[in-house]
């Protein structure tokens, strides 16, 4: 073990767990506001509850989601100094922006959200969350920009005097095609993963009938969302698919085992491999899909991880180039089969709702609270497939991941902050469950007195 795996697992481990909360934030903030718009729309009671029932939940995950996020800075600086030293006139600004644009965009008009209930008017508290949830967007994009970055490294050059990347155009890597790609692909899973949040919850509520006005047409948007935005998954996923061959071939090749180039080829559903993960042993396929996905093309040619690796030592000098071929081709079938469950959901879940029924069937609440998961699981794989099939490069093709790390830094000092870390957000994984688990079973507070009908003003305190 050396500092450079210690660093490379702390950084996994914190970034998947700051993961877990950003797209609930995203998707979540987005149905409140929209449950709000139909409360000031209607003024009915059921829409104004379901608005501070769902708000209070997103609360709760927004603050988590700050928290943890803020570890993520500090170990660009921390672990992996050398990095920040090549890539920080670049990878600073869409960084920079996002603090000081994006999340106090966010921060500010939230906080005005949730100290503003009857004291703004209806339409200027509404048009609050709407701006925050606009600002959790930004944010999103700018970070993305960001990452894809080191995915696909565009507008820069590097200085030969001191051995720095510098930025050139930033419009370049603010419209980067693998950003853009990346944006529309995150935050159509963000919309998944909130509604299927909302979902399950919504229907362990309804098997025990308490709040079905409420609980109903939250779950009935919600499976809407769900559908809406599992399609948009598989859509904007083809569209980087096809980005990923055509950027980073040996990642494709990687996500499909496929040592030898080939066409047409095909897409395995079930491989089994050699333990060091470089021979098939036995796999169920399907012809030419895999073609398709990376060239939009049922007979077009895929590289195989054998000529792309003797390719990248003929340009960048004598190396492993392949990555880890089974976490890669595990994580990209995890990531696609788990998003085809929460769309089955959603279609069986709509199914229920024909003709004006309430979906309570013990089954289906059973598969909707468990459904509540996959989202977050697909969002996981995901991003480690995307991490992991670039390795060996923390940039494309200009640094490696070795030549990040921070070369001071000891193997016992990052063992000790990445123990510190765990066993931190171990803790902060227990209090958010018990928090969500806890004003979740609660359900939404009993109908109130409209704000106009009372007679006393409310003072500005915090409305949850």
């Amino acid at each position: 073990m050396n500092s450079l795996d210690v660093a490379r697992w702390q950084f996994a481990i914190t970034t998947v767990y700051h993961f877990i909360f950003v797209p609930l934030t995203i998707g979540l903030s987005f149905l409140v506001a929209g449950m709000q718009t139909a409360w000031v729309r209607t003024g009915n009671e059921k829409y104004r509850r379901m608005t501070k029932f769902w708000g209070k939940l997103f609360l709760i995950n927004f603050a988590m989601g700050v928290v943890t996020g803020i570890v993520q800075e500090f170990q660009f600086g921390m672990n992996w100094s050398d990095y920040s030293s090549f890539v920080g006139d670049i990878f600073g600004a869409p960084l920079a922006i996002e603090g000081l644009l994006a999340f106090f965009l966010e921060s500010t008009f939230l906080g005005l959200w949730i100290f503003g209930w009857d004291r703004l008017p209806k339409r200027l508290h509404l048009a609050t969350i709407w701006i925050a949830s606009i600002g959790t967007v930004l944010s999103a994009y700018f970070i993305l920009a960001a990452n894809s970055w080191m995915q696909h490294p565009v507008g820069y050059r590097v200085n030969p005097a001191t051995g720095r990347a510098e930025l050139t155009d930033f419009g370049a890597v603010l419209t980067n095609s693998t950003a853009i790609g990346a944006f529309t692909h995150t935050i159509t899973a963000c919309f998944v993963t909130a509604g299927m949040f909302v979902v399950g919850i919504s229907a362990w509520h309804l098997h025990k009938k308490r709040s079905t006005e409420v609980f109903r047409p939250s779950m009935k948007l919600a499976l809407i969302t769900v559908l809406i935005g599992s399609v948009g998954v598989i859509f904007t996923g083809d569209v980087q698919a096809r980005l990923m061959t055509e950027q980073q071939p040996m990642k494709m090749a990687a996500a499909e085992a496929l040592y030898d180039t080939v066409a047409p080829a095909s897409f395995s559903l079930f491989t089994i491999g050699s333990l060091d993960g470089k021979e098939e042993k036995f796999s169920i396929r399907i012809p030419r899909i895999l073609s398709f996905m990376a060239t939009g093309s049922f007979d077009g040619e895929v590289e195989g991880i054998n000529d792309l690796q003797a390719q990248a030592v003929q340009q960048y000098g004598p190396g492993e180039y392949r990555p880890n071929i089974p976490v890669t081709y595990w994580t990209f079938r995890f990531m696609i089969g788990f998003g085809i469950l929460c769309l089955l959901i959603s279609i069986v879940g709509l199914w229920l709702f024909r003709r004006g029924r309430t979906p309570r069937a013990r089954w289906f609440t059973i598969a909707a609270l468990a459904g509540i998961s996959l989202p977050f699981l697909a969002n996981s794989v995901g991003w480690i497939f995307t991490e992991m099939g670039r390795q060996p490069w923390s940039v494309f093709g200009v640094l490696t991941t070795a030549d990040s790390v921070s070369p001071t830094v000891s193997v016992g000092s990052v063992l000790t902050s990445l123990i510190v870390f765990t066993v931190l957000y171990g803790v902060l994984a227990v209090v958010d469950g018990i928090l969500m688990v806890r004003y979740a079973k609660a359900g939404p507070t009993p109908p109130e007195q409209s704000a106009e009908d009372e007679s006393e003003p409310r003072p500005a305190v915090f409305a949850y």
